[in-house]
C-alpha cells in the first residue's frame, strides 16, 4: 500500500441472510439489491481510498450502509467478499486475535451513544483503552491526563458519566480513542445524539484537534451540512453503494447523478464553496513600476474605475483609482507610489464565500484572493458573489468597480495632453 494511504476498501460486500456468498455472485451479475432469494445486501461492492491525515465523510439516508461499512472496516462485521487493509495489514480475513491486536493499536472507534463504562470515572474512562493495550498505569494516568485537557475536559476527571452533560459524555469517548493513540480513528453517527448547538461544538472541535493531531478519521453521518463542515472527501452512500466520492465543493458543484443533485440542493452553498472556486481573472492589474500614464491607459482599455497593483512576482502591493492616477498623469509624476492605497483587504483564497459578503459590500474593486504567499490570483466580483448565493456561480463572468470610471474622453484628453507636454 502506498504509504500515503492510511485505509483502503477494495470491492467490498457484506450481505445478511442465507446464501450470502451466491447472492454476491448475483450482485456482481446484475442483480438488484430486491432480488436475492430473502438475502440483504447492505453494502455492495464500495471501494475507495483514505489518506494519512484525511477526514473521510460516508454520508446517506438511513439503511443506505453506511454504519455497517464502518463496522466492516475493523471487522466487527466481516466481510462476505472483498478486502480491507489499514496500513497495508489486511482486516478481512484476519484471525480474531489479529483483529483484537488491529482494535488495541491500529484502529479506535468513537460510538453514537458514547458507550462509557457508568463505574469509572472521566479519567479512567479515558485510559480504558490504554489498559487493553497493557500500558502500565502511571503511563496510561499521564496520557489520559494530557488528552483529557485537549478535549477541555479539565477539572472533570473524577466525574463519573452520570455527572455529565451528554456533550461531556461525547467528549470523554472521544478523548478515550484518541489517547489509545492509533492510526485510524472511526467515528459513527458520533454527534448526531447531541443538540443542535454542542453538535456543532463538537464538529469544531473535532477540527481544531485535528490541527493538532492530523489522525486519518473516517466520519458517519447522515447530516450532509455536518458531512459538508468537517469532510475533506466525501462518500455518497445509496442503497448499500457508494454513489459519489469527492470534496465537498465537487459534491457541491458536480454531482454524479440526479440523487446526489436533490441531496445537496438545500446545502448553504456560502458555508461550503471558497473564494477560490468562485474567483475570476483580474480584468485590470498593474505593475508597481510601471507610471501613471501606462496604468490610466490600462483602467480606460479596461473600463475600470479602479486597479490592483502588484509586483512583477504578482504579490499584491495596494490598488488605485482612476481619479488618484489622473492627478499625477496632470502634475507630470513618474511614479504611482503617492497614490497606491494599501488597504487593499485581499482574502485567502480558502476563505468561506461566506465571509466575503461584507468586505465585498465595503470595497472599490472585485475582492482580492490571494496565495499564501501573498500573491494576487483572482478577484471576486460582488455579482458573482450574489448569482451564487442564487445557485448560479456561472451567471457572471465579470463585474465593474463600485465607482463609475471616469468618462474617456477625459481620460484620452489627459493623457494626450501630458503627452504633448513630455509627460509620461
Amino acid at each position: 500500500m502506498n504509504d500515503s494511504i492510511a485505509l483502503r476498501a477494495d470491492g467490498l460486500y457484506k450481505v445478511f441472510g442465507k446464501n450470502a456468498d451466491d447472492a454476491v455472485r448475483r450482485l456482481r451479475d446484475g442483480s438488484s439489491r430486491d432480488d436475492l432469494g430473502g438475502a440483504t445486501a447492505a453494502v455492495i461492492d464500495a471501494s475507495f481510498e483514505v489518506k494519512r491525515g484525511e477526514i473521510f465523510v460516508v454520508m446517506g439516508l438511513s439503511g443506505s450502509g453506511k454504519s455497517t461499512l464502518i463496522r466492516a472496516l475493523n471487522g466487527l462485521q466481516p466481510a462476505t467478499a472483498g478486502t480491507v487493509e489499514i496500513g497495508g495489514d489486511s482486516v478481512t480475513g484476519a484471525s480474531t486475535s489479529q483483529l483484537r491486536d488491529l482494535r488495541r493499536h491500529r484502529v479506535s472507534m468513537v460510538f453514537q451513544h458514547f458507550a462509557l463504562l457508568p463505574h469509572r470515572t472521566v479519567i479512567d474512562n479515558v485510559a480504558y483503552g490504554l489498559e487493553i493495550q497493557g500500558k502500565s498505569k502511571d503511563e496510561r494516568l499521564a496520557r489520559a491526563a494530557e488528552i483529557t485537557k485537549v478535549v477541555g475536559l479539565s477539572g472533570w476527571e473524577e466525574k463519573h458519566p452520570s455527572q455529565l452533560s451528554g456533550g461531556m459524555q461525547q467528549r470523554v469517548g472521544l478523548a478515550r480513542a484518541l489517547a489509545a493513540d492509533t492510526e485510524v480513528l472511526l467515528m459513527d453517527e458520533a454527534f448526531s445524539a447531541l443538540d443542535p448547538l454542542i453538535r456543532r461544538e463538537m464538529q469544531d472541535q473535532l477540527l481544531e484537534l485535528q490541527d493538532q493531531l492530523e489522525k486519518t478519521i473516517v466520519f458517519i453521518t447522515h447530516d450532509l451540512n455536518e458531512a459538508m463542515y468537517i469532510g475533506d472527501r466525501i462518500a455518497v452512500m445509496r442503497d448499500g453503494r457508494i454513489v459519489q466520492i469527492g470534496t465537498p465543493e465537487e459534491i457541491l458543484t458536480s454531482p454524479a447523478n440526479e440523487y446526489v443533485e436533490q441531496f445537496v440542493q438545500d446545502v448553504d452553498r456560502t458555508k461550503v464553496l471558497t473564494a477560490e472556486s468562485v474567483m475570476r481573472k483580474p480584468r485590470a492589474v498593474i505593475h508597481d513600476g510601471s507610471g501613471p500614464h501606462a496604468a490610466l491607459s490600462t483602467m480606460r482599455d479596461e473600463q475600470m474605475s479602479a486597479a490592483y497593483v502588484i509586483k512583477r512576482d504578482r504579490s499584491l502591493v495596494g490598488w488605485v483609482t482612476d481619479r488618484d492616477v489622473l492627478d499625477l498623469v496632470r502634475k507630470g509624476e513618474k511614479s504611482l507610489t503617492s497614490a497606491i492605497q494599501t488597504d487593499h483587504g485581499a482574502m485567502s483564497k480558502d476563505t468561506a464565500l461566506a465571509e466575503l459578503f461584507i468586505p465585498s459590500l465595503e470595497a472599490a474593486l472585485p475582492l482580492a484572493v490571494t496565495d499564501d504567499k501573498g500573491r494576487l490570483v483572482g478577484v471576486v466580483p460582488r455579482v458573482t458573489l450574489l448569482a451564487t448565493l442564487g445557485g448560479e456561480p456561472e451567471a457572471a463572468t465579470s463585474a465593474i468597480a463600485r465607482v463609475d470610471p471616469l468618462p474617456t474622453e477625459v481620460v484620452d484628453k489627459a493623457l494626450d495632453s501630458s503627452t504633448e507636454k513630455g509627460g509620461v
